[in-house]
């Protein structure tokens, strides 16, 4: 609330005025309490007397209420008309099979507090300041030496940066690449093409089949256009597929890069969950100076943290850190230093083996689940992730599946939609196994298998 003192009406009418307009106006709700009239008094530079003045006329006037020993407040009869009621929230899913979380459950709430505490205890003052775009020393070094071991990535400090998840490091690169065209799998994630475009890089599908990325194609796709500036692959696991680029496309898709001088984006999304094959070691331990590496905790931990990273090559560096720093100055520093610790402290890898045996009874539940209530459906890409996708038998409305699915409480995730040209017609689900456990698994493909029944068949296989 603002007084005019230049105006030519007295100050306790202004006041008056305006708290009048801000009841009947709804900004301030009945039942709110009002500032001590000293308070008041204080914020707006004018006498305790003229605020008393003022509560005394409203409440005379049956806008405000006293109630002894507890303040003013807003009367319910001078309320403004309540808001017209909210649309309803969606209906609870009661087995939701996204794709994109661990389990949420058995996040490490115990490590992560000790390791908040231990922070907070012992950061130093400086530590509160506004953070290095780049990200946290200690947090940087501690990756560093994490992703060299586990995943056999080429990471000097130096080079790591540290962002809010992978979205952000996708929207970074964007604004580094604009103007650029990138080659991105197909299919892939909706939201990353998005936000690449976004950023204003012009986007070229690349196919995918049994074995990864189609990278032969790149050499044509380049002689239709301008040159390929940047491909994004995920090689050890495709989003959404599932399946893992095969050796001699690696060794193919290094060989292009180094000839063309393009960047490889590997992003790395969900590599440490493997469970029928070997590791894959990173693409960027093979040609650190043409590969940006990106990972995240937000398939380890959770989401919410917002944490994720790049391994940027020498040359990227500083347009990425210039637009790091032009989006929000650096990532939180406090998150930042407890990941650090539960890195070294062995807390991050603990909760990793855990989590890969959890995850693959999970995963062996669904393969299950699927053979016994989808005869004819069979699962793919189940040998490393979080995600498999199932493949139906036959071409399936994916908005239709996905409503009916709903009514029955499940949510399903079409493959379909995934593709730079979406498929209303199709016969994959991308199904997430990670956030459920064994019987829920069991009790949603049951459901799933009920809404597909509803459904009217569809186009014979062509």
């Amino acid at each position: 609330m603002e007084l005019d003192r230049r105006a030519r009406r007295p100050l306790r009418a202004q006041l008056e005025d305006g708290l009048r307009e801000a009841v009947r106006s709804g900004r301030l709700r009945a039942g709110t309490r009002l500032p001590a009239s000293r308070a008041l008094a204080g914020d707006l530079a004018v006498s305790r007397r003229m605020v008393v003045d003022a509560y005394a006329q409203l409440l005379a006037e049956g806008y405000l209420v006293a109630r002894a020993g507890a303040g003013t407040f807003v009367a319910e009869a001078a309320a403004a008309e309540p808001l017209p009621p909210a649309d309803p929230p969606p209906r609870a899913l009661a087995f939701d099979f996204f794709p994109g979380y661990p389990d949420l459950a058995t996040f490490p709430r115990r490590a992560w507090l000790r390791a908040i505490r231990e922070t907070l205890r012992e950061a130093p003052d400086q530590a509160l300041g506004y953070p290095d775009p780049r990200g946290a020393p200690e947090l940087r070094r501690a990756l560093a030496g994490h992703l060299r071991r586990v995943r056999g990535v080429v990471a000097d400090p130096e080079a790591v940066i540290v962002c809010s998840g992978v979205a952000q490091g996708f929207a970074l690169l964007g604004r580094a690449l604009a103007g650029s065209r990138i080659a991105v799998e197909d299919p892939s994630l909706p939201v990353h093409r998005e936000i690449l475009a976004g950023g204003g890089a012009e986007l070229v599908a690349l196919p995918v089949d049994e074995h990864g990325a189609r990278v032969q194609e790149l050499r044509a796709l380049a002689g239709a256009g301008e040159p390929i500036g940047a491909v994004v692959v995920t090689p050890a696991h495709q989003a959404p597929t599932g399946v893992a680029l095969s050796s001699s496309r690696r060794a193919e898709l290094l060989g292009w890069a180094r000839e063309t001088g393009a960047v490889i984006v590997e992003d790395d999304y969900d590599a440490e969950y493997r469970y029928d094959r070997p590791p894959l070691g990173a693409l960027q331990g093979l040609a650190p100076e043409r590969v940006l590496y990106m990972g995240t905790v937000s398939k380890t931990l959770g989401p919410a943290l917002r944490l994720g990273w790049m391994v940027a090559p020498g040359h990227m560096r500083t347009e990425i850190l210039r637009q790091k720093m032009l989006a929000d100055h650096g990532s939180p520093t406090i998150d930042q230093l407890a990941l650090a610790r539960m890195l070294e402290g062995g807390a991050y890898d603990s909760h990793l083996r855990q989590a890969r045996r959890r995850y693959q009874a999970r995963r062996d539940a669904l393969v299950a689940a699927v053979a016994a209530h989808l005869p004819g459906a069979r699962v793919t890409g189940v040998a490393a992730g979080l995600a498999a996708i199932v493949r139906l038998g036959r071409p399936t409305d994916a908005l239709g599946l996905l409503n009916a699915a709903r009514e029955h409480g499940v949510g399903v995730y079409p493959l379909g939609y995934a593709y730079m040209e979406p498929r209303p017609w199709d016969d994959g689900l991308v199904l997430g196994y990670a956030n459920l456990a064994e019987p829920a698994i069991d009790e949603g493909i049951r459901r799933l298998a009920v809404a597909l029944a509803e459904l009217p068949p569809g186009p014979a296989p062509t």
